[in-house]
């Protein structure tokens, strides 16, 4: 949402709402950077991106691995891991039983 006058304005698909300044005073703010854009880290080793952890590669067997826990089963269960190895690219999955 951008502000336009005493209008806030959806940059997406154009809606307008009028503008509660004191709603507003709670509100947090950003701005747009004209540098952002897509970032290249093809030169980053692929262990320096993201979170790590320990977690050993069922493919080649080392030991560090990025992670990702996404919620796909329903609210009561747990978070399914995903990890991706480090050293191979391999993928897995763990989930609690």
């Amino acid at each position: 949402m951008r502000v336009e006058d005493d209008v806030w304005v959806c940059s997406a698909c154009g809606h307008e709402a009028a503008r509660d300044r004191s709603a507003e005073a709670a509100m947090t703010t950003t701005t747009a950077r004209e540098d952002a854009g897509v970032v290249d880290v093809s030169e980053i080793d692929p262990g320096e991106i993201g979170p790590t952890t320990e977690a050993l590669c069922p493919a080649c067997g080392h030991d560090r691995a990025q992670y990702q826990m996404k919620q796909i089963r329903s609210a009561d269960e747990s978070e399914t891991r995903f990890f991706t190895c480090v050293a191979c690219g391999h993928k897995w999955r763990e989930d609690d039983h």
